[in-house]
């Protein structure tokens, strides 16, 4: 039989890529089985915001540390430990006999989930030197816009066919797998090794990024001038203003904000706060109107929604090709401006024919592809080996507090407006979503206009030498 050769970098990014699938995936498809965890338990729809918010807030308080711990104990180390931790996480979530059984094992789940995605992109950006750093983008691709793409329609699938449990059971042979395949191939790779643990940091970013984003994520069903909303929103903005002073003055922070005076990486994760927010924001709203405001199932609210993954593989393709030419500010600027133009255009047509609805996903889907590529591509170009696992650290807590800032906002405009149960009321209260959901990428387009190509340069070469944090024996051979 013939073999097949595999680098070193092409082995960590399958591992990254179906960890991450895995990862994703799950947060998108618990939406789906929701309704039907309330049957099961004989309790509210309400009564199981646990599920989602639980494993949010455990999100933001492990996302911060990842950076430190992965960098202490051994990248390849944290990673595994994290694919066990979620692997197990979610059989035991299949298995739960309760509510409160369920959310506590879906926090669990979150630690795990938490540690995972930035040691994991880490890893990924330490193998790919920076001129390669396109084709990484390009990989990032599949899981990012496939899996929720994917998770209400796989969803749908097994709760009406099986049982909303095997929406976790699922992810035990993907877990298993890639912890096998990470045990034999990965390579262990430390920075900072004797750094003491930054407690003060640990503890202000897990209060504050898990009352903000609790407060965020509540806000829609308890209401915003709600006193528990008032309380956690309050004094979670607090605390993480605390902890951007305490860090700063600190020697070794656990998250490094030093690192956002690199011009690029700062106006990047600006940029990426709005663009991400108005963008999930819009994936997380568009269901739920093909849902509620026009009857539809589950199966065709996705497959009317998944067009939006199909426009990002296929224009993925071409910016691949434009990146080295053209450089991050044009290409994120450009393609934030064609997402905006669509989702204004989405909410023109929303209750037209559900084939231009389709079309014009796909158009999104399109744009967007010119915003993830060539901002994972050109992110980290001005950031070093050394500070990368706080750097990936950042970012994804970055797109969480992303993620959670869009959904709450349009959930919000939603839930306050959509006092009239006509459907002409509905439709007037989602385009008013939808708008919001265009300004918010718009102003991430404003954003993106500072981004100096220049700063991104060592991402735009065409040849690319060997990185130092690649092993030198960095081919395996599988049979």
């Amino acid at each position: 039989m013939r073999r097949v050769h595999l680098t070193y970098q092409q082995i960590i990014a399958m591992i990254y890529v179906s960890a991450m699938f895995m990862t994703i995936l799950d947060t998108t498809i618990v939406y789906v089985a929701l309704p039907a965890i309330a049957r099961s338990f004989a309790v509210s729809p309400a009564a199981t915001d646990g599920v989602l918010v639980g494993y949010l807030v455990s999100l933001a308080v492990w996302i911060p540390a990842s950076g430190w711990v992965g960098d202490r104990f051994g990248t390849k180390r944290t990673f595994m430990a994290a694919i066990a931790l979620f692997t197990v996480a979610s059989a035991l979530c299949g298995l739960s006999q309760s509510v409160l059984e369920l959310v506590l094992f879906r926090i669990l789940q979150g630690a795990g989930g938490g540690m995972l995605t930035p040691v994991g992109m880490a890893m990924l950006y330490r193998a790919y030197p920076p001129a390669q750093r396109a084709r990484v983008a390009r990989l990032l691709v599949i899981p990012t816009v496939m899996a929720p793409a994917l998770g209400p329609l796989v969803g749908g699938a097994l709760v009406d066919s099986l049982s909303w449990r095997w929406v976790f059971f699922m992810n035990v042979p993907l877990g298993v797998a890639a912890l096998v395949f990470s045990a034999l191939k990965l390579t262990e790779h430390r920075e900072r090794a004797g750094e003491r643990f930054d407690l003060p940091g640990f503890v202000l970013a897990a209060g504050g990024f898990g009352l903000f984003l609790f407060g965020l994520s509540e806000a829609a069903t308890l209401g915003w001038m709600s006193p528990v909303i008032i309380a956690t929103t309050a004094g979670g903005a607090a605390l993480i203003a605390l902890l951007v002073w305490v860090e700063l003055h600190t020697d070794a922070p656990m998250i490094d904000f030093r690192l956002l005076h690199y011009r690029l990486f700062g106006v990047a994760n600006l940029t990426s706060l709005f663009a991400a927010g108005g963008f999930l924001g819009l994936l997380f709203i568009a269901p739920i109107w093909l849902q509620t405001g026009r009857g539809m199932s589950a199966l065709v609210s996705g497959s009317s929604t998944a067009p939006e993954a199909l426009g990002v593989l296929v224009s993925s393709q071409l910016v691949g090709r434009l990146y080295p030419r053209i450089g991050p500010r044009r290409l994120i600027s450009g393609g934030l401006i064609g997402v905006t133009a669509a989702t204004c255009l989405l909410a023109v047509v929303m209750n037209g024919n559900l084939w231009v609805f389709r079309a014009v996903m796909f158009a999104i889907g399109v744009g967007w592809a010119y915003v993830v590529i060539s901002m994972n591509a050109g992110v980290f170009a001005q950031v070093s080996g050394r500070d990368t696992g706080r750097a990936t650290a950042m970012y994804n807590a970055q797109r969480q507090l992303a993620s959670a800032i869009g959904v709450a906002a349009l959930s919000t405009i939603v839930g306050t407006q959509a006092a009239a149960s006509s459907l002409a009321g509905n439709v007037s209260v989602f385009r008013i979503a939808f708008f919001a959901a265009a300004g918010f990428t718009f102003t991430g387009a404003l954003i993106a206009l500072a981004i100096r190509d220049r700063d991104a340069a060592s991402t735009m070469h065409r040849s690319a030498a060997p990185t130092t944090a690649v092993p030198a024996a960095e081919t395996a051979t599988l049979r």
